[in-house]
């Protein structure tokens, strides 16, 4: 990982969405992934195109998912080739009869670095329910299996929604038998099949922080969060009460403020460029433009990096520069991208004065007359 990451010119991540076939049905997918492949999706010389460009941004991960990445035949040869370009590539593959030791094989040979697979239950009917197929849960576990054995790093995804918030911890009871390099807790976004209706609250989200952080403290693997950056600014807070002498006044270390079209960059299966896949605004397309120019110079991107465009609370709060809020969140409820994000409980300390004041002033009034 580059320590001087500069995020307004080279992204963090970068994740390429190389088709949206699958043979899951996963009640809170993005993508409202289909079974059959698109014929617009970017050709096999297309994708090395692409490829190439993004070895000229040089983010320090790259990322192939889906839908499901192994419903392209030629996904071995785009990992070999991403990996001949020193991209260290990883993939988040479906848990279906495509996902076996042969074609895990097949993908450690290719080049691949790190294998992500999603776990949203800590029993086969819940997440099963999750993903719309049984064997599912039982495929996952094998999968996480078989990898340990030929010793190809693996990472855990777990989707964070009311229908598992209260499970976290056995779902962790369940993972902790393997050899898992990070757990990414991804709290959902109504966008694509994920309804709003299994958001959890802004409160829920703040319990499920606490409860992340003392976890964390106890596991052999890094803990992370996505779409939920007000993580980081509970993270800061427990810190600044446990050593008051620090001030922290650069953040937290070791973690990058990484936001939507901060640090972060999604390519759809038609060449959309987006700020992330849960984001769906486009700012151009690979097939008319490099990455680097729209990571770069596109207006949504660099909108999206200035932290004076938001608005409510978020343009209010003192950690605007290490949160910013969901931007997908944010889109997702509101049609706007630079709204607050409804998901997070923390009350600015402006916010708090403003309040303060006009209580204040209404104090004085109600004396007066």
């Amino acid at each position: 990982m580059k320590s001087n990451l500069d995020l307004n010119q080279t992204p963090l991540v970068l994740i390429w969405e190389v088709t949206r076939a699958c043979d899951l049905a996963c009640f809170h997918c993005r993508a409202s992934a289909q079974p059959c492949r698109n014929p617009l999706e970017l050709s096999t010389e297309e994708g090395k195109k692409l490829i190439d460009d993004i070895e000229q941004l040089d983010p320090p991960i790259f990322i192939f998912t889906g839908g499901d990445p192994l419903k392209r035949p030629d996904i071995y040869e785009l990992v070999a080739y991403a990996a001949a370009k020193s991209l260290h590539p990883a993939m988040t593959p479906s848990a279906t009869p495509l996902l076996n030791r042969d074609s895990l094989t097949a993908l450690k040979q290719a080049g691949l670095k790190r294998l992500a697979l999603s776990l949203d239950g800590a029993t086969p009917a819940q997440h099963d329910s999750f993903r719309g197929v049984s064997g599912s849960f039982a495929r996952t576990l094998d999968a996480i299996f078989w990898a340990n054995e030929i010793g190809l790093p693996v990472q855990v995804n777990t989707t964070v929604s009311r229908r598992n918030i209260g499970d976290l911890e056995d779902i962790l009871s369940v993972i902790r038998s393997f050899r898992i390099v990070m757990w990414s807790l991804f709290f959902m976004v109504p966008t694509g099949r994920a309804e709003a209706a299994d958001l959890p609250s802004a409160q829920e989200f703040e319990s499920a922080f606490a409860r992340i952080y003392k976890l964390a403290a106890h596991v052999p693997f890094k803990v992370k969060t996505t779409e939920a950056q007000h993580y980081r600014r509970y993270v800061l807070e427990q810190r600044r009460h446990a050593r008051p002498e620090q001030t922290f006044a650069s953040g937290i270390p070791g973690i990058l403020s990484i936001n939507e079209g901060r640090g972060f960059m999604f390519v759809s299966h038609t060449g959309e460029v987006q700020p992330s896949g849960f984001l769906p605004l486009s700012a151009g397309n690979v097939r008319q433009a490099s990455v680097k120019d729209i990571y770069r110079n596109s207006e949504l991107f660099r909108r999206l990096r200035d932290t004076s465009n938001l608005q409510g609370k978020c343009g209010d709060c003192e950690f605007r520069e290490i949160c910013g809020g969901s931007r997908a969140r944010a889109y997702a409820m509101t049609g706007d991208p630079f709204a607050e994000d409804p998901s997070c409980a923390y009350i600015p300390k402006s916010a708090n004065a403003k309040t303060g004041i006009k209580m204040y002033e209404h104090s004085k009034l109600s004396v007066l007359s």
